[in-house]
């Protein structure tokens, strides 16, 4: 389970392949739709892309330093590395079982996956057109004999290994070629139908099939194709030169990213050794890298698209977005949240509701300006749209456009010069930091002066990913709040000079010492025989001197409940250290991301939202922030969210050493399921509320 330090914490790394262990059980699950279960072969394979590409490749790097140096990262990083081919390649083995088992439950429901070898002749028709007028013009084919440099190859990509040759020769010459699969087409082409049977093909095979029209110059009769992947380190190595600008720095080190060292290299089992050994050569794989003898198809990420031709029933239920209570029927949306705090929970509600207010702000006469952070948008964002159109409209526009944001950089870029051609100030980078934190803030003349409006969130402006993350928004005008929010947006013009803020927390001032206060709190009470317990709802939970102080409140009696979905190296339940800590993690239909903290405080319970996950990338490394939430029934509607997840006996996993990833099952009649319940409970509460209303 990884090597630990003295105070007893899982390793990071070995921990988040036990969080993708989780995507890979409901890929699994037989009660999860067929569907759903090869778009979570999808997933689990895209998370292991990016691990290899962030985490393995700083671990490669650390093991490059020597072993003198090991004390000074507190772990092995060879034996991590060890630990972790293990650990994957086991995980490969069940992944390609899942694959193959599904595959046959879609052939029984009269859906056939075929290959350029099933096709009958009508369907051989049908892929030589469809190659003819839509792939052809895309395929640009790399003769590897004179082939260099390597580094123009494309980073996360796969590429067809061709070898050819003519048979009829007495002594055939093999030729080697790479052919990269586009990414710019769908890699899944659903193909004519035939009575009730619905047939779907590979892009990837449509190539195989029609190499010779490829390579017709040359004359060879055979052609054997195996798909091969390599993965780059993905660390931008950003130079100091001050007479650039950072947009030109960040442009030149994704540039350089394309050219990273390789980290891992998948390769079909059935390659040949001649092909295989050439193609190594020529893309500098070495023995230290990771190499995979895997499956006919790699880049199992486009699975998560992967096309529904059958029932609805193969697929999950479409929700239906519920109305808020507060904003029913209701002409402006600002007139509410003047009145009182609203908190929207995305998906169950629309994350269309801030596209609204956004809108209304750049329309009202009345608001002079919308200053927002924005860490990843949406393709074609309409949050970028509303922000344009309110700086046409005379507003003064100010974003801060985190240029850092890991694999959205190109587009950061793309959206920061759409926004300073329409006028919009544009907040650069802090050097050092990352900007984390999920704001924005409105600024309207009222009769008694300058009013603020505040959104303070757990999730990023994206109304793409608020249709699959589970997030919370807090809008509201409250000066308590507001005003801090103003500070942090001060905090970007201001060069990062620091703030005191007393009731919101950021990171990296105050957030580690202030909830290390609040736990203390409960230290505190329990020593002194009151009840004294905490709800900690994360993505990871990684900070160690957190953890210490966790352990320290289990110790004393503190009651401690953890919810964590990813990464959690605290080790809950052990013998003399956290007895009372439960930890369990949730992976269901939607993405859990919103960070919850609950103090019970004697009896004055506290209750707080985040953008932060406690690793020290967060509170240290980056501006982050919590807010507090006042409002009594917002606190009353996430503690019963909070139980919710808590009584889950479908979908939750304990974290627990012993039983690690088992499912937790509850003594109750009933059954509990996380997404499920908390639909029914908001459409609920705000059905109630709403015919009371």
């Amino acid at each position: 389970m990884g090597r630990q330090k003295k105070n007893k914490v899982i390793n990071r790394d070995i921990s988040w392949l036990y969080f993708n262990e989780r995507v890979l059980q409901e890929a699994s699950d037989e009660s999860t739709p067929i569907i759903e279960r090869i778009r979570f072969l999808g997933i689990f394979s895209n998370n292991l892309d990016e691990f290899f590409r962030i985490r393995v490749a700083s671990i490669n790097r650390m093991a490059k330093l020597g072993k003198r140096n090991y004390d000074y990262i507190e772990f092995d990083p060879i034996a991590i590395l060890n630990e972790i081919n293990t650990f994957v390649n086991e995980q490969q083995k069940r992944f390609t079982s899942v694959y193959r088992n599904l595959i046959r439950k879609l052939a029984e429901k009269n859906i056939y996956v075929v290959n350029e070898k099933d096709v009958n002749d009508a369907q051989k028709n049908y892929i030589e057109d469809y190659f003819d007028n839509t792939i052809r013009a895309n395929l640009f084919p790399i003769m590897l004999k004179n082939f260099d440099p390597a580094s123009s190859l494309k980073d996360k990509s796969i590429y067809l290994a061709v070898d050819m040759f003519n048979d009829q020769l007495s002594s055939p010459t093999h030729h080697y070629a790479l052919i990269r699969v586009p990414d710019n087409l769908p890699r899944f082409i659903v193909l004519p139908s035939e009575g009730d049977k619905e047939f779907i093909i590979i892009l990837d095979d449509i190539i195989r099939y029609n190499l010779h029209k490829v390579f017709s110059m040359f004359d060879f009769n055979v052609f054997h194709a195996y798909t091969i992947k390599f993965t780059r380190d993905a660390e931008l190595d950003i130079d100091n030169d001050i007479s650039k600008s950072f947009i030109e720095k960040m442009s030149e080190s994704l540039k350089q990213r394309k050219a990273g060292t390789p980290v891992r290299f998948v390769y079909d089992k059935h390659i040949p050794d001649n092909l295989l050994n050439t193609v190594k050569r020529k893309l500098h794989i070495t023995k230290e890298d990771v190499s995979v003898r895997g499956g006919r198809y790699h880049n199992f990420k486009d699975f998560i698209n992967f096309p529904n031709v059958g029932s609805k029933d193969l697929e999950y239920k479409k929700i239906e977005s519920l109305p808020h209570k507060d904003f029913i029927n209701q002409r402006s949306l600002l007139d509410v949240i003047r009145e009182r705090d609203v908190m929207l929970h995305y998906p169950y509600q629309s994350f269309h509701y801030i596209i609204d207010l956004l809108r209304e702000a750049s329309m009202d006469p009345k608001v002079t300006s919308i200053k927002m952070t924005i860490y990843r948008v949406a393709k074609g964002s309409k949050v970028i749209n509303a922000l344009i159109n309110a700086a046409r409209n005379g507003k003064a526009v100010t974003v801060f456009m985190e240029l850092k944001a890991r694999f959205d950089e190109k587009a950061n870029i793309y959206y920061t010069e759409k926004l300073q051609d329409a006028g919009v100030k544009i907040i650069q980078s802090i050097p050092g930091f990352k900007v984390h934190c999920k704001l924005f803030l409105i600024k309207r003349r009222e009769k008694n002066g300058d009013k603020l409006y505040a959104n303070i969130g757990t999730g990023n402006f994206n109304e793409s990913t608020a249709r699959l993350y589970a997030d919370d928004a807090l809008l509201t005008s409250n000066p308590q709040l507001t005003k801090e929010v103003n500070k942090v947006f001060h905090l970007f013009e201001a060069n990062y000079r620091q703030f005191h803020f007393k009731n919101i927390i950021v990171s990296p001032f105050n957030f580690r010492s202030f909830f290390s206060r609040m736990i203390h709190n409960e230290i505190k009470n329990a020593k002194a025989g009151k009840k004294a317990y905490v709800i900690i709802k994360l993505n990871n939970l990684v900070d160690d001197r957190l953890i210490r102080k966790l352990y320290q409140a289990s110790r004393a009696g503190v009651k401690i409940k953890l919810i964590v979905r990813g990464i959690c190296t605290l080790l809950p339940n052990e013998p003399g250290m956290s007895e009372n800590i439960e930890a369990i993690s949730i992976v269901d239909k939607f993405l859990e991301h919103s960070r919850v903290f609950m103090f019970h405080n004697d009896g004055d319970e506290k209750y707080f939202l985040s953008s932060a996950d406690w690793m020290v990338r967060n509170l240290d490394n980056r501006i982050e922030v919590a807010t507090p939430v006042f409002d009594k029934s917002i606190q009353k509607e996430l503690k019963e969210m909070l139980n919710i997840q808590l009584n889950d006996n479908v979908k939750a996993r304990t974290l627990e050493k012993v039983h690690l990833n088992e499912y937790k099952k509850n003594n109750q009649h009933t059954t509990i399921r996380t997404q499920y319940d908390t639909y029914e409970f908001l459409k609920k509460v705000h059905r109630k509320n709403q015919n009371q209303s």
